[in-house]
């Protein structure tokens, strides 16, 4: 276990739930709509809902648009930064438009681990790991927090197409 099992223990003074028993975990293969249900509804809607856009990189983003990208977001609902960053990162999905259908949400243990065939070829280190891929080929990955801001690191990865 690495720093998200620290930050996320300290993040639980301020939350009536557990996020670090496993009980309350989605592994393997979700639906956006896991996330909106209990228990993590709370934190989800408070993050998409507080996080204000970064306007001038989103307009940007905005002109490029995702078109025919497909998106794999690798998280633990345990991680702290997987608590902040899924939610701002789809408030960027779902204010863009874009098809989230395209996206596959994959849940891990603290070991960043998920029991779903062929996982292993994701090399996930660290959670979050958003991978953005064009005709099944990899484009790029923001980890575990943005560099500069999501959207910013969204154009990033675009712009190398």
């Amino acid at each position: 276990m690495l720093a998200c099992s620290l930050n996320s223990l300290l993040a639980q003074e301020n939350d009536e739930y557990d996020y670090f028993d496993p009980q309350t975990w989605l592994l393997g293969d979700f639906t956006y709509n896991s996330m909106l249900d209990e228990p993590h509804g709370n934190w989800f809607s408070k993050e998409f809902r507080d996080y204000e856009l970064d306007e001038e990189a989103f307009i940007e983003l905005e002109k490029s648009g995702l078109g025919d990208i497909d998106i794999t977001v690798v998280m633990g609902t345990w991680c702290s930064d997987s608590r902040r960053e899924v939610p701002r990162f789809m408030k960027i999905i779902e204010t863009l438009g874009y098809d989230k259908d395209r996206i596959r949400f994959i849940g891990v243990d603290s070991y960043k681990e998920a029991p779903i065939t062929g996982y292993d070829s994701l090399n996930i280190e660290r959670v979050p790991t958003f991978i953005f891929y064009k005709n099944k080929f990899e484009l790029g990955r923001i980890i575990e927090y943005p560099e500069a801001s999501l959207e910013k690191d969204m154009l990033k990865i675009l712009i190398w197409d």
